[in-house]
């Protein structure tokens, strides 16, 4: 994923806490994805106005991590999220 590219969540897909299973999943129509406390920092960063280079620079700094690995996982977890179009690119 480039740098300047805006990732935001599609029609349909939020974030949402399942209090059953104590856990965030990822929601889609009729279909839905649990997440790891990695997919959900990476997630709730997304507001559709920020660039991917701007949300892997702050969660850098968040978590104090290299930048270029939160770049590196951050851009391969997304990557996944659009081929099954849990998420869109500007």
């Amino acid at each position: 994923m480039e740098r300047d590219a805006v990732p935001y969540l599609p029609r349909g897909v939020r974030l949402h806490f399942d209090a059953v299973r104590d856990a965030w999943v990822l929601l889609a129509p009729e279909r839905a994805i649990s997440l790891d406390p990695v997919g959900h920092a990476v997630l709730s960063e997304i507001d559709g106005t920020r660039s991917f280079g701007a949300i892997a620079d702050a969660l850098a700094a968040a978590y104090d991590a290299s930048p270029d690995q939160i770049e590196s996982d951050a851009a391969g977890f997304l990557r996944a999220l659009r081929d099954r179009r849990f998420l869109e690119v500007r």
